[in-house]
Formats: structure tokens, C-alpha cells, sequence
């Protein structure tokens, strides 16, 4: 067998176990959206078999149940004011750390990303006893706003290493026609940073808006400031769960992001593989 048969069988058996793997992820959400149109019965008797007779029952009446409109509002204020602040904070610190690299910018550019390798459940109670003080607890704005500070971390560390592929003429071409710095960034530099930027959007949509822990922490003690995951755990109770509610109610929840994330998928990879080629 030649080179060219042996890479040729090579991509073959790539493509297969990719396949598979991609199978195994698929099949459990494929799973949960066939089962919200089968009634309690259906699902308990053969949760994998597809449904007898299709219904629509379990969509509207979560739909009415859970005032699945208000709480969808909810999650789009809440995932909107996590992005913007991810957005606009890690693209200015990237920004100012790439252009001037200093020993300091070092030293500060470690301890924004730093906050990765913490696990949330560490500081999960001195975080809500934080927002008490604060009056920020049991709000949504409040709970956007502590996105910003376990989203960050991560945006600036892909937006920064994108950064380094930008040549840093441009600046001084825009500062010799009079830009300042923010200008020279907000005017020239940020268009220039659209890949990442959606690629940042698109991970962050994924995480804020399917996130359980800390809306659970944050936002569960009153239905007007609920997401649409707390939801969904109401028809799951220790004594009896309602699977043909939850499913249908996770299907509705789940839906959205996933649809960001189909149309703006290619974005990922074209962002992070730029971001790698010189970081």
C-alpha cells in the first residue's frame, strides 16, 4: 500500500470513530426530544422506541405551565448581560495586555486567567453572601454581572492569543492619523477580532444559558427571576417525576442554544485555530 492509500485509510477509520463518537453524544439528546411527544405510558413502557401516536400535549402544556415566554425572557436578559460584560471587558484587557507587554502586564495577564483552575464550588458560598451584601442577590442582573467575573478568565485568554496574529502596524498607522488608543480599538482593531468574538459568544451562550448551579443559588427563590432549566427540574420530584413534562420542558429549554450553536459553529473553529497559530 502506498502513502497516499495509507493516509486515504487513515482519514477512513478518523472519520468512522468520529462518527461513532459523535453518535453517542447525539443519541441521548436525540432521545429527549423524541420522548417529549410520547405520553407518560410511552416512556416508561420503552423510553428508546419512537412514539405510537406523536402528540403535541406535553409542548403546550409546559409552554402554559412554567410561562415558558417569561422565563425565556429571563434567560435572553440574563445570557445578554453575561455577554456584553465578557465581551467588552476581556477585548479591552486582551487588547491593552498584547500592545503593551511588559513584566507587570505579564504578572496581571496571569492573574485574570488564573480564576480557570478555581472550582466553582469553592467559593460558591462566599459568593452568594457577596451579592447579599451588595444587594445584587435573587437578581437577574445580578446574576449576569457574576458571569462576567467566570467568564472572563477564559474570553481573554482566547482573544488574547488571537491578539498576537494582529499586527500591531495598524495601531501606529491609526495613531499617526490621530486615533487615540480607545479609538484605535473600538474603531479599528475590534472589527478585525469577529471570529473570536463569536466564538467567545457562541461557548458563552452554550454555558449561561443550560447553566443549573448558580441560578439555583442565585435566582430560585421567586418565579419571576427563574431560567428556563430551574424550570424543567420542577417535574422532576424524589417521589415521582413527570418524564413526559421534563423532557418536553428540557427539549423547549435546550432548543435555543443549540440553534445559536448550529448556525454559528464554524465560527468556533476558525476562531481558536487562528487564536493557536501564533500563540
Amino acid at each position: 500500500m502506498g502513502m497516499k492509500g495509507k493516509q486515504r485509510a487513515a482519514n477512513i477509520i478518523t472519520i468512522v470513530i468520529l462518527t461513532i463518537l459523535a453518535l453517542v453524544y447525539i443519541y441521548p439528546v436525540f432521545l429527549m426530544f423524541m420522548n417529549s411527544f410520547k405520553p407518560f405510558g410511552e416512556i416508561v413502557l420503552d423510553p428508546i422506541a419512537f412514539p405510537k401516536e406523536p402528540t403535541f400535549e406535553n409542548i403546550t402544556y409546559v409552554i402554559d405551565k412554567i410561562k415558558y415566554g417569561k422565563l425565556f425572557m429571563n434567560n435572553v436578559f440574563i445570557t445578554v448581560t453575561g455577554l456584553v460584560g465578557i465581551i467588552a471587558f476581556s477585548s479591552i484587557a486582551a487588547y491593552i495586555l498584547d500592545r503593551r507587554r511588559t513584566k507587570y502586564t505579564a504578572v496581571i495577564y496571569t492573574f485574570i486567567i488564573t480564576p480557570m483552575l478555581i472550582p466553582f464550588q469553592t467559593i460558591m458560598i462566599t459568593l452568594l453572601k457577596a451579592m447579599s451584601i451588595i444587594h445584587l442577590d435573587q437578581s437577574k442582573l445580578g446574576l449576569g454581572i457574576q458571569y462576567w467575573g467566570f467568564g472572563i478568565p477564559m474570553a481573554t485568554f482566547i482573544i488574547y492569543n488571537f491578539m498576537k496574529t494582529i499586527p500591531s502596524e495598524i495601531d501606529e498607522s491609526a495613531h499617526i492619523d490621530g486615533a487615540s488608543t480607545f479609538k484605535t480599538f473600538t474603531a479599528v482593531i475590534f472589527p478585525l477580532l469577529k471570529s473570536v468574538i463569536v466564538t467567545v459568544v457562541v461557548l458563552d451562550v452554550m454555558w449561561i444559558w443550560n447553566d443549573f448551579l448558580l441560578p439555583l443559588l442565585m435566582v430560585n427563590s421567586s418565579n419571576e427571576t427563574k431560567t428556563l432549566v430551574l424550570a424543567s427540574y420542577t417535574f422532576v420530584g424524589q417521589m415521582n417525576t413527570k418524564w413526559q413534562y421534563a423532557m418536553a420542558s428540557m427539549s423547549l429549554t435546550v432548543l435555543p442554544s443549540i440553534i445559536v450553536f448550529i448556525f454559528l459553529q464554524r465560527y468556533i473553529v476558525e476562531g481558536v485555530v487562528a487564536g493557536a497559530v501564533k500563540g
